[in-house]
C-alpha cells in the first residue's frame, strides 16, 4: 500500500468580486471546503496545487492567476484518516494557494471526491468550511486592498 504523504495544499478559489467556490465531500455530506489534496511523488506544492485543482473542478490553472501565499500550516489529521498515512504520522503541513478567476467559470467535479459545489460571498464561504485552516485562508480574501 502506498501512504499519503503529510504535505498537502489548499487552494482557496475565487473571483475578482470575492466569491469562493466550495466543494461539499462526497463521503462527509455537509462538510464544505475549499480545493485540497496531498503531494504526490516528488511534486513541488505548486505542481500539486495544479493538479488538484484540475482534478477536483476542471480548471486548468495554466489559464488564471495561482498564487503561493506562502503560508503554511500545521495541524493533526484526524484519527478517522491516519490509516492513509504511513504508522506514526500524525501530523500534517499544508500550503495555502489561491486561484483568482475573473469570473464563475464551470465547474466539473470529481464524483468520487465532491457531491456538490457553490459559489459564495467570501465571508459566507469562510463560515461554511469545516476546517479552521480553510476559514481563516477565506477570510485573508476580505482583507484583500
Amino acid at each position: 500500500m502506498a501512504y499519503k504523504q503529510p504535505e498537502s495544499v489548499l487552494v482557496v478559489i475565487h473571483t475578482r468580486a470575492l466569491e469562493v467556490l466550495l466543494l461539499e465531500r462526497a463521503r462527509q455530506p455537509g462538510l464544505w471546503q475549499s480545493v485540497t489534496g496531498s503531494r504526490e511523488g516528488d511534486e513541488t506544492p505548486l505542481a500539486t496545487a495544479r493538479r488538484e485543482v484540475l482534478e477536483e473542478t476542471g480548471i486548468d490553472t495554466r489559464n488564471y492567476r495561482l498564487s503561493d501565499w506562502r503560508i503554511e500550516n500545521t495541524y493533526e489529521i484526524f484519527a478517522t484518516w491516519r490509516h492513509r498515512y504511513a504508522p506514526g504520522i500524525t501530523h500534517n503541513t499544508e500550503r495555502v494557494f489561491a486561484l483568482e478567476l475573473p469570473e464563475r467559470v464551470a465547474i466539473t467535479t470529481a464524483p468520487d471526491e465532491h457531491r456538490a459545489h457553490c459559489w459564495l460571498p467570501w465571508h459566507e464561504a469562510a463560515e461554511r468550511c469545516f476546517s479552521w485552516s480553510n476559514r481563516d485562508a477565506i477570510r485573508l480574501l476580505g482583507r484583500a486592498p
